[in-house]
């Protein structure tokens, strides 16, 4: 049977090449790899003493005897387009290269360098894809790319990143979570990409259905009811079970604004609904 530090392990290669592991893991299991990100530093922190000279930060961080820093997540961090390269002397000697050298070499493309919607189209089909997705919700120009290009690994990584994002941080499951304004944020971003996309996303669905019934109908209200306007349609029987008698519980107990607040979610939700049905049978009659 399976074996926790065996789950820990096969969650781990899940983060990095979720299309390579396709059991269904647990949702909560004990950590193992706390600190996973130690030997990189390391490296990286003796490839730095080694061309400029070792310096007292540096040399406390390879020592160990620096002070940890906090692993609490700033959502604003995960904004920046985190560089895909790793060599960042040859990233330099690209940046001062003419545009157009770029554009005609089968090199594959830095998502740093792409600024504008020409540059996304000239290189679409050789764009290096950043290795943080959460930077994708925010940057306008990657989520053309997704819409443009169909690429199913690129959905499973943001499946299982986002889905494991949710979980840890929803301010009404975590117990003393004090940053609800920083989830607040991230649901919104969550929110804003899916209007952009136009359909909701998967593991967005999978988190209200097993938190609704957990939801206190205070706790970042207005993000939550954007969220349920994009759930996919789907049987009628989850979407009573999981959508409407969750809601109901709340409805009848709730004030007139809240009322008010669910009915235009739901007002929204069919209109998206009607909207994807519109645009799938008109793809079907242009076959």
């Amino acid at each position: 049977g399976m074996q926790s530090h065996l789950q820990a392990l096969l969650s781990l290669y899940k983060l990095f090449c979720p299309d390579q592991v396709t059991i269904t893991l647990p949702g909560k299991m004990k950590t193992y790899f706390k600190n996973s990100e130690g030997p990189w530093k390391a490296a990286i922190t003796a490839v730095r003493q080694r061309n400029q000279g070792p310096s007292p930060l540096s040399q406390a961080v390879f020592l160990g005897t620096s002070q940890p820093q906090s692993r609490k997540r700033k959502w604003n961090a995960q904004l920046v387009i985190p560089a895909s390269s790793t060599n960042s002397k040859n990233l330099e000697e690209d940046r001062k290269k003419n545009c157009g050298y770029l554009y005609n070499t089968n090199m594959s493309f830095p998502v740093e360098q792409l600024q504008t919607f020409p540059q996304l189209l000239q290189n679409i089909h050789r764009l290096e894809f950043p290795s943080q997705m959460g930077s994708v919700l925010t940057n306008p120009l990657l989520l053309h790319y997704m819409n443009c290009v169909k690429d199913e690994s690129i959905y499973l990584r943001l499946y299982y990143w986002m889905g494991q994002m949710l979980q840890e941080e929803c301010s009404w499951c975590v117990v003393d979570n004090p940053c609800e304004e920083e989830f607040k944020s991230f649901l919104e971003n969550v929110y804003k990409a899916e209007c952009f996309l136009q359909e909701g996303f998967s593991a967005c669905e999978e988190f209200l259905y097993k938190t609704l019934p957990l939801w206190d109908g205070c706790c970042c209200r207005s993000e939550v009811l954007k969220l349920v306007s994009w759930i996919p349609l789907s049987s009628s029987s989850d979407i009573k079970s999981h959508l409407y008698d969750p809601l109901a519980q709340l409805f009848f107990t709730s004030s007139i604004y809240f009322k008010c607040s669910v009915l235009e979610s739901l007002k929204e939700l069919l209109q998206n609904w009607l909207n994807c049905n519109v645009i799938q049978v008109d793809l079907e009659f242009s076959y």
